[in-house]
């Protein structure tokens, strides 16, 4: 083939192909970046992830089909015509005990610790790890208060913020004070639901009801540093507007979850776990949010502490859970009277 012949055939090969390869870039680094910008609904889907329902075809009202046995589905008003589905795990020692369905609230008046647990985004209430950490709260003899969100599962179709899902969190919250008498309550949050329950124990420290202790299992700091270091923003960080696209609407949109300015109100004790090997949210994050507490918090408050668990145990994002530690380290944090210093600490 002559020269003159070849030039014009790879002409006709490579101009469609950068074509093609130019409205990609264009799309991946200019349209989807704005559509983002400028729809709070689309950043709210992307931030809690509620259309990610499994495992599917669950019977809530059956949680003795997932293997909690002693465990009450109801379902609790929030505010105006918002209600959130709730499961309350029985202690072990009271699973035996007599209660009628519709009146074992009586039993948060036994005297057992009743921790409040908030789960992360996606999912809901039943997903596997979940059901493993209510398990191994209820062998250490804790109520087990755990509910889904307005937006998710078996819970109200309303419009989700950190708002909303803080107002639900606050309203489950005082449910549990209203018949606990004087339990021990401890909120526990997970990923997204630290940021849940970071702000929601800021406010009630505000105004002198704060629970007992507050557990933040592998939390970020804030939300905009989390989108900043999340695998799925690795393809857009060479945006130089990265942030304008994509995390500074979020407080307008009342998506900030800023857990590094709420716990500088949090006058209980704080621990925090986080596994070294976690891709979703970076231990680093988690080291930041000790940092912003030890440096807010008065000295006089009870303590906060870090604990890392090594990479080599895979726990990842979502298997702190399995740590044959976890036990002890629970029992220990709800302890009467704990008195922890401020440290970090590797188990290995």
């Amino acid at each position: 083939m002559k020269p003159y012949f070849r030039i014009r055939l790879l002409k006709r090969v490579t101009f469609p192909l950068m074509q093609t390869l130019g409205l990609i870039v264009f799309i991946l680094y200019v349209i989807i970046p704005l559509v983002y910008r400028f729809s709070p609904l689309l950043q709210r889907h992307l931030i809690f992830l509620p259309y990610l329902r499994w495992p599917v075809g669950v019977n809530f009202s059956r949680p003795d089909v997932q293997g909690l046995n002693a465990t009450r589905n109801f379902y609790l008003e929030t505010e105006a015509g918002v209600s959130v589905g709730v499961w309350h795990v029985l202690p072990q020692s009271l699973m035996n005990k007599s209660y009628d369905i519709d009146d074992q609230e009586k039993s948060l008046a036994e005297g057992y610790p009743v921790v409040l647990y908030l789960h992360g985004n996606s999912g809901s209430r039943v997903n596997n790890h979940r059901l493993e950490l209510y398990k191994i709260l209820q062998s250490l003899d804790y109520h087990v208060i755990t509910l889904d969100y307005r937006g998710y599962a078996d819970s109200s179709a309303a419009l989700m913020s950190e708002n909303g899902v803080v107002t639900d969190a606050n309203a489950v919250f005082s449910y549990i004070k209203k018949y606990s008498s004087h339990s021990r309550i401890v909120v526990w949050g997970h990923s997204l639901g630290t940021g849940v329950a970071s702000r929601l124990v800021s406010e009630l420290c505000l105004g002198n009801d704060g629970p007992y202790g507050l557990v933040l299992e592998s939390p970020f700091n804030n939300i905009r540093d989390e989108i900043r270091s999340h695998p799925l923003s690795y393809i857009f960080r060479p945006i130089p507007a990265f942030d304008w696209f994509f995390t500074e609407p979020l407080k307008a949109n009342d998506l900030a979850f800023e857990s590094d300015r709420h716990i500088k109100n949090v006058n209980c004790p704080i621990l925090i776990l986080h596994a070294q090997d976690d891709a979703v949210i970076p231990v680093f994050l988690a080291k930041k949010l000790y940092d912003s507490a030890l440096n807010q918090r008065s000295e006089q408050w009870p303590s906060v502490q870090l604990i890392e668990f090594d990479q080599s145990f895979g726990y990842g994002h979502t298997y702190i859970c399995r740590a044959p530690e976890l036990s002890s380290i629970i029992q220990e944090f709800v302890e009467p009277g704990w008195t922890g210093k401020s440290a970090t600490k590797l188990i290995s």
